[in-house]
């Protein structure tokens, strides 16, 4: 089944973020459970600075994502102003 994170972070946390993203990288590395079709962060209409994170995941329930969401570093790091997990319906895949 699958999952989006939608993460906003608080405002000012470079580098907090910066700090946690090898544990974040590392982490995402080890899921066994959960398999990481795309994420990465999100930025702003510059793209010179991160405002989230986004990621879509297959798990096999929502009880998984939450798991997995509560072990990130970043959750750790406490970087995030909000966090939103949705079930998702692939309708269109154009990715080449």
């Amino acid at each position: 089944m699958l999952f989006t994170i939608f993460c906003i972070d608080k405002p000012g946390q470079a580098d907090k973020r910066a700090a946690a993203m090898p544990g974040h990288v590392e982490y995402l590395s080890a899921q066994t459970e959960i398999k990481n079709i795309m994420s990465g962060p999100l930025m702003d209409d510059e793209m010179e600075n991160v405002v989230g994170s986004l990621y879509v995941l297959d798990a096999p329930d929502r009880s998984t994502i939450e798991e997995f969401t509560k072990g990130d570093p970043l959750v750790a790091a406490d970087i995030w102003q909000s966090v939103e997990i949705r079930a998702f319906n692939k309708r269109v895949d154009n990715r080449d």
